[in-house]
């Protein structure tokens, strides 16, 4: 037997014994063997993820790394947390900031502003919620957002700042153009909006008072957006009879102001109007290849959701709520808004028309205790049992329950809600509040896409009608929003990104709500993080608040 003495260099020995001693990496939390689909629509790898300090540091094999919590996400697909194009979540979320029908469905970025917004308030506003028992405890925009993320939520929260809410604060609800001083002050708010963090101008054009406003107005205010790099977004003047001249307004707007610009809750409502639906696409595709930044997002439902109010001409809805009921109750004004409603009119959005029938008007909402009997009924259900018209039965019930009653609207069409889904540019919103199914919440019926928009997306159209592919949907709801949106480090699972992570079942996430019951959570989603932070557990909200204000690109400290 031979013995040889080898010599190894000294530096070599002490690169051995340096590897040898080294500590396992540390982490916050590290995701475990979970199908990684990262946000950018490429094929998703399984991988693992180490989580500090609120972000994704590392995405490959941690299988030597340790953390203070490990998730095991063997088969299931990991992804960015969901952007939420079109929420109402604002002041349910002062309520109870737990987000729960969103973030059972992986929402970790809840976005306000079709028209109106947290702020700016008024004096007069203030006032008036005093009247009704309610205080406003802010006063700008950046004010209101902070002050809900102060009071603790458990989804992230970011704004529009609405076209709606700054004509009010300087023209109340009148049915007029604003002076020039006047344009220059809702210029000056929509201004200090945007440097306290809005993502844009949001507008919603079919309501009174935000009709009454001109393209030139919107315009003015587009503009000063435009000087923040923001985005345009419109809930359009038309989805049903003069949904193709609405589109043109949006391109207008968006080329004179040179501001990107987003069509919410694309649809072609009424159906006399679902061929239109081709055209619309035509012109959208044709702005885009000439070089115009505008696309769309949608709900994945065939029935729209809003108030008895789109049943009425906006000209009888100036003033406000208190005004808009007392005009009703005058036998002459009453009669002719009657006979506009019942009129093929297409000066205004009348939805009891895009209806067609009062059976496919669905009442869902009152305040009034009284009338919750007719929760879950049609006009036309309540119509045969009063005796009176359609038109007739919505305007007793708006006097009775003293304002507006929530109301879904079944106007659209399935095969134009899978063209639309298909669209390479088309995001998704669910033009809902975030709400807990227990409580007084359960005194009303919702539209179903409050539990269940962006499920109904991965369950329905996703895996069982294949209508896109997982990875795309994914896209969609997580980097191509962000990108909209011209928010950085957020919708994508990336080192340095943000740590917003959905971990769920792609065999069984499915959504439940149906309008009949629309109460019910979606299933599917297992774990779901916000700013690394675990507010979903095992299916489970754990309670914790991690929200924060996201701002937009023109935030100025």
């Amino acid at each position: 037997m031979f013995l040889t003495s080898i010599r190894l260099p000294l530096a070599f020995l002490l690169f051995l014994y340096t590897f040898g001693c080294t500590e396992p990496a540390q982490y916050d939390v590290i995701i475990q063997n979970g199908t990684v689909y990262d946000g950018t629509g490429s094929t998703p790898q399984v991988a693992d993820i180490g989580i500090t300090d609120q972000r994704v540091d590392t995405i490959g094999d941690l299988s030597q790394a340790e953390a203070q919590t490990v998730i095991n996400a063997s088969g299931l697909a990991v992804a960015p947390g969901f952007i939420n194009m079109l929420s109402w979540a604002a002041y349910p979320l002062l309520e109870d900031g737990r987000s729960m029908s969103g973030i059972k469905q992986g929402v970790t970025l809840e976005v306000f502003g079709e028209g109106s917004s947290l702020g700016p308030v008024s004096d007069a506003a203030k006032q008036r919620a005093l009247e009704n028992g309610d205080t406003i405890a802010w006063t700008t925009f950046g004010e209101g957002l902070q002050h809900l993320v102060d009071r603790g939520v458990s989804t992230n929260v970011a704004s529009f700042v609405g076209a709606t809410t700054i004509r009010v604060h300087e023209l109340g609800y009148e049915d007029r153009s604003p002076l020039e001083t006047e344009l220059a002050q809702m210029q000056n708010l929509v201004r200090q909006a945007m440097k306290e963090g809005a993502l844009g101008l949001g507008s919603s054009l079919i309501y009174a008072p935000a009709f009454y406003a001109s393209i030139e107005e919107l315009i003015a205010l587009a503009e000063v957006a435009a000087e923040y790099n923001g985005k345009y977004i419109s809930h359009l003047r038309s989805e049903g009879d003069n949904f193709e001249q609405a589109v043109n307004e949006l391109f207008t707007i968006a080329q004179k102001a040179d501001i990107a610009a987003e069509i919410y809750h694309l649809k072609a409502a009424g159906e006399r109007n679902w061929p239109k639906l081709d055209r619309v696409l035509a012109k959208i595709d044709s702005a885009r290849q000439a070089g115009m930044d505008v696309s769309a997002n949608m709900y994945n439902y065939v029935a729209a959701s809003t108030g008895l109010d789109a049943t009425m001409p906006p000209w009888v809805q100036e003033g406000g709520t208190q005004a808009w009921v007392e005009r009703l109750q005058n036998p002459s004004i009453r009669q002719q808004v009657i006979a506009e409603m019942e009129s093929d009119t297409n000066e205004w959005e009348n939805f009891l028309q895009l209806a067609g029938d009062a059976d496919n008007i669905l009442l869902v909402e009152f305040d009034q205790d009284s009338l919750k009997q007719y929760v879950g009924q049609t006009v036309a259900d309540i119509a045969d049992k009063r005796g009176t018209s359609s038109a007739e039965t919505i305007i007793d019930l708006v006097v009775q329950n003293e304002g507006d009653i929530g109301t879904v609207y079944f106007l659209m069409n399935e095969d134009n809600v899978k063209k639309q889904i298909k669209l390479p540019y088309m995001t998704f919103g669910s033009d809902a509040r975030s709400i807990a199914a227990e409580g007084k919440n359960l005194e009303s019926n919702t539209h179903p896409r409050t539990y269940g928009n962006f499920a109904r997306l991965l369950g329905k159209y996703v895996r069982e009608e294949r209508v896109i592919s997982l990875e795309e949907a994914i896209h969609r709801l997580t980097e191509l929003s962000a990108q909209k949106l011209n928010i950085q480090e957020r919708g994508k699972l990336a080192p340095g990104f943000y740590a917003d992570v959905t971990i769920f079942d792609p065999a069984t996430i499915q959504d439940k709500a149906t309008f009949e019951k629309p109460h019910q959570y979606s299933e599917g989603m297992v774990h779901v993080m916000v700013n690394g932070t675990l507010v979903l557990k095992d299916g489970e909200h754990t309670g914790a608040t991690p929200g924060i204000f996201v701002k937009g690109p023109g935030y100025q400290p």
